[in-house]
């Protein structure tokens, strides 16, 4: 049997930000190819019907849903029809995420409040709607994408995300214990240097370390890992397989980190004051 069959599993962040594989769009296809039903949800119905349509070639079953998830409306609706098309709901993967450059005196609050919304917010909306559901079933397994940056400077300064995705380490844990007696988990994953869309479209981190040369960045990023390169979606998406599955019964409140060893502290000193 495949790790995941005859689950029901919601991705939110289901597609890519441009060409390439992000860290939701490789989740939705792991998610599948382990024998899960896949509603992939995003932003964008363009980029959820394409990861669909990669699912959906390779003889997988999901679906593509347009959702703005800072929308708690559009995220009740989402879980509605999902139970309603399904009958039950076993995953919750919340990878949605954005950065804005600037430290503490050079955020605005306007950009604060947007990167509270969409990184944090968003994932307690998702779990308000999903945990019950959930339940009701007996059990499931919620992940939140999070971040290495949430466990300290990581040299470029962009103080709402680490105080997000710090905040979402929280939120995981203390979720995780108020509903384990109903046998919903609740973990985080912690990618480190990755190698995706999001990052590479990003211009602003691409300018802090390499005067805009993404080239060049992705080669910087890359001397910092002690293991010498980035990961991609798909280191993401085998270790969120893993949480999903019943292999992972008894863990719950955990931060996995899938860094490539970046955060043990002897990736030399270049780490220390450039790495994102």
């Amino acid at each position: 049997m495949a790790e995941l069959d005859d689950k029901v599993a919601i991705v939110i962040g289901a597609g890519s930000s441009g060409p390439g594989l992000g860290n939701g769009k490789a989740t939705a296809i792991c998610f599948a190819r382990e024998g899960a039903t896949v509603v992939c949800a995003d932003r964008s119905l363009e980029a959820a019907e394409e990861t669909v349509a990669i699912i959906r070639g390779e003889g997988f079953d999901a679906t593509a849903v347009a959702l703005d998830a800072t929308d708690e409306g559009q995220i009740a609706g989402l879980v509605a029809a999902t139970v309603r098309d399904h009958g039950r709901i076993d995953v919750l993967d919340n990878n949605v995420g954005i950065t804005m450059m600037g430290g503490v005196t050079a955020t605005t609050v306007e950009d604060w409040d947007t990167v509270m919304r969409v990184n944090l917010t968003t994932a307690m909306l998702a779990m308000k709607h999903v945990i019950p559901v959930m339940a009701d079933a007996g059990g499931g397994s919620i992940i939140n994408i999070s971040s290495t940056a949430s466990l300290g400077w990581a040299g470029v300064p962009y103080a709402s995300y680490y105080a997000s995705k710090a905040a979402l380490n929280m939120l995981t844990r203390t979720t995780a214990a108020e509903h384990a007696h109903a046998g919903v988990r609740v973990n985080a994953i912690l990618p480190g240097m990755m190698k995706t869309p999001m990052v590479g479209g990003n211009a602003s981190l691409a300018a802090h370390y390499s005067g805009g040369d993404v080239e060049e960045m992705w080669a910087k990023r890359a001397r910092q890992i002690p293991m010498g390169f980035m990961g991609e979606g798909w280191d993401v998406g085998n270790a969120a397989v893993f949480l999903a599955s019943d292999r992972a019964r008894y863990v719950t409140g955990l931060e996995l980190v899938v860094d490539g060893g970046l955060t043990l502290g002897w990736a030399g000193s270049e780490a220390i004051t450039a790495r994102a």
